[in-house]
């Protein structure tokens, strides 16, 4: 019976890894879908709002069934409403803006390495708001990071013109940051409401944003686009937002959020691979080394929490 037990356990964390390590793949391949369609006539304005449009009818059913199960008696003030609205802006909505901007200047492989420098700006805004020092640890972390960057915007630059990489790498950095920002501002609500809730409302906010945003600076000619738009849009809605949100959410159930974070950091060597298959983005010594320094740099900040978790 106690064999059993443990197999189980061990059966569910595979199926959780597995689950997390899918999500990591499918959202690394976001940046494959925005680059395959900036090769049609269409900006990053209408990219977002077409993607974030089409997912939004999974986030509202997504809102009704999570509220529908809230066994919470507590209801949401003001306040909490305040606080997902700044989230859901400053967090979801900016983040994926300065993103897709971002990848009309750098490569993919790119924009997924320098996006995940989150951890690291996760450190730094914590120590600055609890006014602690930041450790010897987080300092090597954040040493490995950067240089890392610096490689690869070094692979860029050798080809493209260095304004424009600069400006690209620029947008990626302000995306990283404003979701870090998101990070550490959603602790309190996602114990309040739950991850699914908080998931599904502040995504609606974001989503409904970016059509405000697309309808205040468009016209609606500017939806008769090619059908390959149309087909890219819907399968990054798909395949890079609604699949890892679901796959995510069931990996963390059963491996928790610590490990899935380190499964997680496969993102940025997916994006190189995906991006050198399907866009033809060469593959540099410099890009390689880059990319293993952010990755060691994160990963020195994610494990510590790692070992913690029981």
């Amino acid at each position: 019976m106690h064999n059993n037990t443990i197999t189980s356990k061990n059966n569910q964390a595979l199926i959780g890894a597995s689950f997390v390590f899918i999500s990591a793949i499918a959202f690394s391949a976001k940046a494959i879908f925005i680059k395959l369609a900036y090769q049609y006539p269409v900006d990053a304005v209408t990219l977002l709002a077409l993607r974030m449009l089409l997912a939004t009818p999974f986030f509202i059913v997504m809102a009704v069934i999570a509220t529908k199960n809230n066994t919470s008696s507590s209801r949401l003030s003001m306040n909490d409403w305040g606080s997902l609205f700044a989230l859901g802006l400053g967090g979801m909505y900016l983040s994926s803006l300065f993103d897709f901007i971002g990848l009309s200047y750098v490569t993919a492989g790119t924009e997924r390495t320098i996006l995940f420098l989150y951890p690291t700006f996760v450190v730094i805004i914590t120590a600055l708001l609890a006014k602690k020092p930041i450790g010897k640890r987080e300092i090597l972390a954040l040493a490995l990071s950067y240089a890392g960057i610096i490689l690869i915007a070094m692979h860029d630059i050798s080809f493209s013109s260095t304004n424009a990489t600069l400006l690209g790498a620029g947008f990626i950095l302000l995306s990283a940051l404003t979701y870090a920002c998101y990070l550490v501002g959603s602790s309190n609500m996602l114990h309040k409401i739950g991850t699914q809730r908080f998931t599904a409302y502040t995504m609606i906010i974001a989503c409904t944003a970016c059509v405000t945003h697309f309808a205040l600076t468009h016209s609606a000619a500017s939806l008769k686009l090619p059908m390959g738009v149309y087909q890219l849009g819907l399968g990054m809605a798909i395949v890079s937002t609604i699949l890892p949100v679901i796959l995510l959410n069931a990996g963390i159930r059963r491996v928790g959020s610590s490990k899935a974070s380190l499964i997680g950091s496969i993102g940025p060597v997916s994006t190189i691979l995906l991006a050198a298959i399907f866009l033809g983005e060469p593959v540099t010594f410099n890009q390689i080394i880059g990319t293993a320094l952010v990755l060691a740099g994160v990963l020195s900040i994610s494990l510590p929490t790692d070992q913690q978790e029981s």
